[in-house]
Order: C-alpha cells, then sequence, then structure tokens
C-alpha cells in the first residue's frame, strides 16, 4: 500500500477529486496549505502599496492506494491538475506500513 500526497492549486481540487472518483477511489484527506518552490510567491497591489507574498495557496490531497492502482492515480493527478505553468504542484508516494480502519478493525487493503 501506498500513501500520495499532492500539492496542487486549489482550483485544480474538483478536477482531481471526479478523476480518482472515476478510478474507484472513494477515500481522499483535503488541507488548505500555503507554500511556494521554484515561483517563489508574487508581489500584489493593496490599497495602493505594494507588498510581496511569499506562501502561496495550495491544495493538500492525501490518497491511501493499494500498489495495483498506484500508477493510474498517479497520472490521474497529473492529468487532472496539470495546467502547464509554474506552481502547478509535486506527487510524494509514500510506504504504508499499516492501515486500519477504526469502525470494524479492518486491516491492510481492506481497510481502504
Amino acid at each position: 500500500m501506498k500513501l500520495i500526497t499532492a500539492i496542487i492549486k486549489p482550483f485544480k481540487l474538483d478536477d482531481v477529486r471526479e478523476s480518482l472518483s472515476d478510478l474507484g477511489i472513494t477515500g481522499i484527506t483535503v488541507t488548505e496549505v500555503k507554500g511556494f518552490g521554484r515561483q517563489k510567491g508574487h508581489t500584489e497591489l493593496y490599497r495602493g502599496a505594494e507588498y510581496v507574498v511569499d506562501f502561496l495557496p495550495k491544495v493538500k490531497v492525501e490518497v491511501a492506494v493499494s500498489d495495483s492502482l498506484l500508477d493510474q492515480a498517479i497520472e490521474c493527478i497529473i492529468k487532472s491538475s496539470n495546467t502547464g505553468k509554474i506552481g502547478d504542484g509535486k506527487i510524494f508516494v509514500s510506504n504504508l506500513e499499516q492501515v486500519i480502519r477504526i469502525r470494524t478493525s479492518e486491516t491492510g487493503e481492506q481497510a481502504l
């Protein structure tokens, strides 16, 4: 089992959710986050004063998947979140040692 963590632009969240749902992945966790990479923020004008926004709003999507769905899930996230512009985000994949569904005590892939 793997944990996919994707940092994406906020307006792409619905596209990613629908794409993963079409693949049969029903559970995701979403967190509003701020950060920057190569984009390094931008400058905005507010009431005549210019200021630098260092951290840009992003969305962190976490999805636990079986090994067999990993490549398809990554491809779905890439296709549905890609704008072709800087700041599209990153995808991180981690190993999951164990998953437990609290309500039923199911473990492993049955808990996904």
